[in-house]
């Protein structure tokens, strides 16, 4: 790897570690980066997971304000989460490629709608409750989500915060903040146990890792600042064009 490489590819780790920390998708920004740069599709793929998780934790650490409280909701969520990224390295190693082209766009777009009509269901489903209490218990739905997600984020990964925060938004009645920062501990733990898995059997190359690991932290604090400023309407609207963005991305690849 040159000088000018290495550059490039931290600058990329930089925007992808901003854009993970503020709603998700990081991975679409990289990932494409380290193909033109001519890593095989799988060598890129996995470097690039274990490169962006030291940005998706100090994202989470930038958010920890918005997680006080929240201890017994990151924990059950966590497991899942962590179950959900092993079978879904599993699956990356073991499955052919194309297995998830169809069904990643279609969950995208799912995710998309979700989290744009996710405050008139959530009114709906709070009318028809006999208290009108919130929903703040994470039951089996909310963990058998978040475990998908993880599965998602362990194989691909693009996206899996839009993901997070749709499944979040419609199954737990809470401000859209507090669930975007257990969108980046949950997705920093499913990327985490992956990218233990691909470093042990999987063709990583390092010097990437490195480089988008180096960027990435430096993204995860700016996401962090600027993402915990925005308000609810504006962050909502920011993860419609981001989903929107990389469902384009996704169906054009």
């Amino acid at each position: 790897m040159d000088f000018g490489h290495a550059a490039i590819i931290v600058v990329a780790g930089v925007w992808a570690g901003t854009v993970n920390t503020i709603v998700g998708s990081g991975t679409l920004v990289t990932f494409p980066v380290l193909l033109a740069l001519g890593y095989p599709p799988l060598t890129a793929n996995v470097s690039n997971g274990l490169g962006l998780v030291p940005g998706s934790l100090t994202g989470a650490i930038g958010y920890r304000r918005e997680l006080r409280g929240l201890r017994g909701r990151v924990a059950r969520l966590g497991v899942a989460s962590v179950l959900g990224g092993l079978t879904g390295a599993v699956l990356l190693l073991w499955l052919p490629p194309d297995a998830f082209d169809a069904v990643v766009p279609i969950l995208v777009a799912l995710a998309v709608v979700l989290v744009v009509i996710q405050p008139w269901v959530s009114r709906r489903m709070a009318a028809r409750r006999p208290d009108g209490a919130p929903r703040t218990r994470v039951g089996p739905a909310v963990s058998a989500a978040t475990y998908g997600t993880g599965v998602y984020g362990g194989y691909f990964g693009a996206a899996q915060g839009v993901l997070l925060l749709a499944t979040l938004g419609l199954l737990i009645d809470d401000d859209l903040q507090r669930h975007n920062a257990v969108k980046n501990v949950l997705a920093t733990l499913a990327n985490l146990v992956s990218g233990i898995v691909f470093a042990l059997v999987a063709p990583v190359s390092w010097p990437v890792v490195a480089c988008v690991a180096g960027g990435s932290i430096v993204g995860g604090v700016i996401g962090s600042l600027v993402g915990r400023r925005l308000p609810p309407v504006v962050l909502r609207g920011v993860i419609v064009v981001v989903g929107v963005a990389a469902l384009v991305q996704l169906l054009v690849r």
